[in-house]
């Protein structure tokens, strides 16, 4: 939670400085010179997981169907979505839903992509849509546990579960359901890079 609340902040401060920066520091290549680190970042995590290949592998076969299972759902979700935004927002076809569905949770990440591909508004989308995915999946994984099954709450956090939601997943699926979680949000993490640019390019 408090994560999540730190990014917000950051994004405000941002939005603050920008305008009182020149237009032409606003087009600057920075962003992509921060997504090259994001993506050295998440390399390093995975990296340095030495028992990760060795968890994966114990899994239940049936398991790995659980991210294909996140995918679709998330995405059908937003392609249902779409019609339901105005012609004049941000979000103006069902494309542009999907790619922001896409980020899976994964905000910092997806919404570079999408600022670089489709531009600033429809970036700004995604990070609010993505930072309430990681809220909600933070308050309300113990019900959805409760309600719908274990599996369901390590499917609400999207690429999340991987890192900051596994806490809140763990003890409200077990800790059986620990080495799920960071199989699906590492899948999903791995996922974003590859359908967010998929959808903006469409």
């Amino acid at each position: 939670m408090k994560g999540s609340l730190v990014i917000v902040a950051f994004f405000a401060v941002g939005c603050l400085a920008g305008l009182w920066t020149e237009p032409d520091m606003q087009g600057s290549s920075l962003s992509t010179w921060v997504l090259y680190a994001l993506m050295f970042c998440v390399g390093v995590t995975l990296g340095n997981d030495r028992t990760l290949a060795g968890r994966v592998r114990r899994l239940d076969r049936r398991l790995a169907l659980l991210p294909v299972a996140t995918a679709v759902g998330t995405l059908g979700g937003a392609a249902l979505a779409a019609p339901f935004f105005g012609a004049d927002s941000a979000v103006t076809s069902a494309v542009d839903s999907l790619a922001v569905g896409a980020g899976f949770g994964y905000y910092s990440l997806s919404s570079i992509f999408i600022a670089d591909l489709r531009g600033a508004e429809l970036a700004t989308v995604a990070l609010l849509c993505n930072i309430l995915r990681e809220l909600f999946t933070l308050l309300a994984a113990p019900l959805v546990a409760r309600w719908f099954g274990p599996l369901a709450a390590v499917s609400i956090g999207g690429a999340t579960t991987f890192d900051t939601t596994l806490p809140v997943i763990t003890r409200a699926a077990g800790r059986p359901y620990a080495v799920v979680s960071i199989f699906h949000g590492c899948v999903m993490d791995f996922s974003v890079p590859f359908l967010v640019t998929f959808f903006c390019t469409l």
